[in-house]
């Protein structure tokens, strides 16, 4: 079964001072894409974490795709 990001990505200001966590856990979103961005692979993020599903990390990436999508974005400068 798929599922959504909004079923999987949960923010409570009780937890983790209300960041985006992945349901269930008090694993950061921004942890999961620092770890992806740094060359993590999903399989050693599993090992790492055995709470955490395939989908999580894949949820972690579609809320961030849709966090950008909708205009929550941060000025790079140019090179």
């Amino acid at each position: 079964m798929a599922y959504t990001w909004q079923e999987r990505i949960v923010a409570d200001p009780k937890i983790m001072f209300g960041k985006p966590v992945i349901r269930g856990t008090r694993i950061p979103v921004e942890l999961i894409l620092e770890k992806l961005a740094d060359g993590e692979s999903m399989e050693h993020m599993l090992k790492a974490y055995p709470r955490i599903t395939v989908e999580d990390i894949k949820a972690c990436i579609s809320y961030a795709h849709h966090s950008v999508k909708n205009d929550v974005v941060y000025a790079v400068a140019s090179a």
